[in-house]
């Protein structure tokens, strides 16, 4: 299945040639000229990459990343702007973005950058809906509601969760949560508490937890049962 990516970007000859280049290197890609419109198809429709603009005429790069993450849509966001302060990098990524880059950009580095990010991106598969008790996973989406509420995660807390459902009923240990979710160069500790983030947003009781299990001296395992 082809990754398919968003470009959030008022600019149209760069949204043109962006376009061009990325299907160029077999990606699917749909376009927004603003954020309103970005914000409407980043929330409704399946996405395994935004790639989305600071300065919109309608409603500003910031406020569409953190709707979308409200929203409970964990899709990796990267920010690509003519802002290059380092205070606009480190807001964007507390508002939940992946990555930041700054125009004008090198094209090598920006596929490279995208590839890193759809690496850890969660693949979609037939089985986009999965209920759990009064949980709700989209996992096209990236989204979650309990008891019809949306749940809000970061998009390493979903990928992780994701791994999890898929493996469902299987141990999985911490070296492999880190090798194919998170990275192999970050440290157990992230493992740890991303999974009791997870708890605390999914658990009745996350101090005994029953969807999110530790197997002792091992990892985890995911013992949540399907309701369809």
């Amino acid at each position: 299945m082809k990754e398919n990516i968003l470009i959030v970007e008022d600019e149209e000859s760069l949204r043109a040639t962006l376009g061009v280049r990325l299907r160029g290197e077999g990606y699917e890609v749909d376009t927004a000229a603003g954020g309103i419109e970005g914000f409407r198809k980043a929330t409704t429709q399946p996405f395994d990459l935004i790639i989305l603009d600071i300065l919109l005429p309608d409603r500003n790069g910031w406020d569409v990343c953190r709707e979308i993450r409200q929203a409970g849509v964990a899709t990796p966001i990267l920010f690509l702007t003519a802002r290059t302060q380092t205070i606009d990098k480190v807001t964007g990524l507390k508002l939940g973005a992946d990555d930041y880059v700054t125009k004008p950009f090198e094209a090598a580095e920006l596929i490279a950058r995208i590839q890193v990010l759809l690496r850890c991106a969660p693949v979609r598969s037939g089985n986009d809906m999965q209920q759990f008790g009064s949980i709700v996973v989209d996992m096209a989406r990236g989204a979650a509601t309990r008891d019809g509420k949306p749940v809000h995660f970061s998009a390493d807390e979903f990928q992780l969760l994701r791994y999890l459902i898929e493996r469902s009923g299987t141990p999985v240990s911490q070296e492999e949560l880190l090798t194919e979710v998170l990275g192999p160069h970050e440290m157990k500790r992230k493992v740890r508490t991303h999974i009791a983030s997870l708890r605390d947003k999914l658990e009745t009781n996350p101090k005994c937890p029953e969807l999110i299990l530790t197997v002792a001296g091992f990892g985890y395992k995911f013992a949540g049962s399907r309701n369809w």
